[in-house]
């Protein structure tokens, strides 16, 4: 009887063992961390700039004869919208901007308008946050083109909002009544970007 009752026990406990070990664990579940995405620089932009523009050539010869320019610069402001593709740590992409220029009461620069714009290409290597990249493309004002060359520093403090420094030189073949001549000029400008995310 005793070996009975003793072996009634201990399959009781092994039964009542089996049963708690089916109970659902009292212990919170591990939390859920969603994961971050990766920064890309990756989409459209929009964005102003201002900074200072100044002549770069000291003379200029029309129909034969050669004037000297005065030393002018001034003011440079304008707006900019753009696309950028990144691939690995490269980013490809291109830009427009349209701004005026203040260079002087006299402006040796511009014939007959205070505004010129550019259409360019830019290719850089990102680090993360951070962009260095070359640009160069087409330039236009009201009766000149040319072209541009330049580079600059982008980045990003938040997803969406970018800083940038950036210098560009500017040759416009302009015509003037009696003639055309190169007005070269350089420009160094700071924007802010409001980017269009991919994510």
């Amino acid at each position: 009887m005793k070996k009975i009752l003793l072996s009634s026990v201990a399959l009781l406990g092994l039964t009542a063992g089996a049963v708690a070990a089916d109970l659902p664990s009292r212990r919170a579940p591990a939390p859920i961390v969603a994961a971050v995405p990766l920064f890309t620089w990756t989409g459209f932009y929009v964005g102003v700039n201002a900074g200072y523009g100044w002549n770069t050539d000291d003379e200029v010869t029309i129909g034969g004869i050669t004037y000297d320019l005065d030393d002018e610069g001034g003011f440079v402001g304008g707006a900019q919208a753009g696309y950028n593709y990144q691939f690995g740590s490269f980013v490809v992409g291109v830009e427009g901007d349209i701004q005026y220029a203040d260079f002087g009461n006299d402006d040796d620069v511009f014939e007959s308008s205070d505004w010129f714009g550019t259409v360019r290409a830019r290719a850089g290597v990102a680090f993360d946050r951070a962009l260095v990249y070359a640009t160069g493309g087409f330039a236009f004002a009201d009766e000149a083109n040319g072209w541009t060359v330049g580079g600059g520093v982008e980045y990003a403090f938040t997803n969406n909002l970018s800083a940038k420094v950036e210098g560009l030189y500017v040759n416009l073949d302009t015509d003037t009544a009696v003639g055309n001549y190169d007005a070269e000029f350089g420009v160094v400008r700071a924007g802010l970007n409001f980017r269009f995310g991919t994510y």
